[in-house]
């Protein structure tokens, strides 16, 4: 019997992680000791207080069935008292909040619930890359706003043509940038939302980084902070990067209620909802005390520092990240994205991940994760100035 897969399933390229995780594998088989810089999973382990919360919770047989498909009201109400005292925005939690099997769910769910065949959805490049699967599963049609340097890493909204314009349904955003680690700015999320409403285009942001930051003067903000950004948008946030709880599948969306009705009809149809001990245990991560994420960006911060310390060192032009635990590191000359991540895979054990993976405008850079202890930081730097790229 033939198996044929759909054209959907042929037409998709490999994920760009689990081709990286080939590589990585292959190379350890070689018996080298590799440190693996590249794909966003913490390694710090979930907080204490968030595992004591799933103790308890896992026993409660309550928890064991059926949860409500948007969410317990708990955790929405959760959600918004997060929200309001982060960000100081006001959200419905029986409206506005939904509950996300991470946030990768809810944003590959989201065309689904918008997009029809042959529409257009904006989206950044580079980007993570579910923005453009999740379109071409839904029969929509990427179109891709590239984010490069001198822009600051913002897309061009001003140069879209009209004709794209009256297709599209969609625009994607996601600051904190992954992979670029620029942040999102008042003036920037002003102009969306004017852009927004000039062309009846639902705004996603993806916001899981906003709490990975490094310096009180550059906090970010969230896109829904802006007058009007309700009306055309939702945003998407994670437990996973701020709590190290990147295996639990938590999120949620918030927003315009429309739009979160509209995907909790497609999830309705997709999932049974999110498990209600998980969802107790994100009421204490929300609720609960934050010194350990404060502590968490320390650490990361510490990283950061040695790995630009070192990097300059070697010769490499590079500002510390204001944001997320990724460094976007210029490829020396000479050297493809792909060349210079495979270069530094077989010369120096280091695993990063190639920038055109992201997408065509990511040519040029290597993204570098923060997600490996202090010591196997100290180690890269080493076989990097060892290795001397810009001799």
């Amino acid at each position: 019997m033939l198996i044929e897969p759909s054209r959907r399933v042929k037409d998709l390229p490999p994920y760009l992680f689990a081709k990286i995780d080939k590589m990585r594998e292959e190379i350890i088989a070689k018996g080298v000791d590799v440190i693996n810089l590249s794909i966003g999973d913490p390694d710090l382990p979930t907080f204490p207080n968030i595992i004591e919360k799933m103790k308890q919770s896992i026993k409660d047989p309550k928890n064991h069935r059926y949860s409500s498909y948007e969410g317990m009201l708990s955790f929405r109400e959760s959600v918004a008292k997060w929200y309001k005292s982060r960000f100081n925005v006001k959200l419905d939690p029986e409206g506005e909040v939904l509950s996300l099997i991470g946030s990768k769910e809810g944003i590959a769910h989201t065309p689904l619930a918008f997009v029809d065949p042959g529409d257009i959805v904006l989206v950044p490049d580079p980007c993570y890359p579910v923005y453009p699967t999740a379109t071409k599963f839904a029969g929509g049609i990427p179109y891709f706003l590239p984010l490069v340097h001198k822009n600051q890493f913002f897309p061009d909204l001003k140069n879209i043509p009209l004709e794209v314009l009256k297709k599209a349904k969609l625009l994607f955003l996601n600051y904190p940038n992954n992979p670029t680690t620029s942040l999102g700015t008042r003036k920037f999320f002003t102009e969306v939302v004017k852009f927004a409403r000039k062309y009846n285009i639902l705004v996603c942001h993806d916001a899981a980084y906003t709490e990975l930051y490094y310096d009180e003067n550059y906090k970010p903000i969230s896109f829904l902070e802006i007058e009007g950004a309700k009306e055309v948008g939702i945003e998407f946030h994670s437990l996973s990067k701020t709590y190290n709880m990147t295996g639990w599948r938590i999120g949620f969306a918030v927003g315009n209620s429309e739009a979160i009705s509209a995907l909790g009809k497609i999830k309705t149809n997709i999932d049974s909802g999110l498990f209600q001990a998980i969802q107790e245990a994100g009421i204490e991560a929300l609720l609960g005390d934050q010194t350990r994420v404060h502590e968490l960006r320390n650490i990361y911060k510490k990283r950061r520092d040695e790995l630009v310390k070192g990097l300059r060192e070697s010769g490499f032009n590079i500002n510390p990240p204001l944001a997320t635990f990724y460094l976007w590191l210029q490829n020396p000359p000479g050297y493809t994205s792909e060349k210079f991540t495979s270069k530094l895979l077989s010369e120096c054990g280091i695993v990063t991940t190639p920038g055109n993976g992201f997408g065509n405008s990511g040519e040029g850079y290597i993204r570098i994760a923060l997600t490996v202890d202090f010591e196997r930081i100290k180690e890269a730097v080493y076989r990097i100035k060892k290795a001397d790229f810009l001799k």
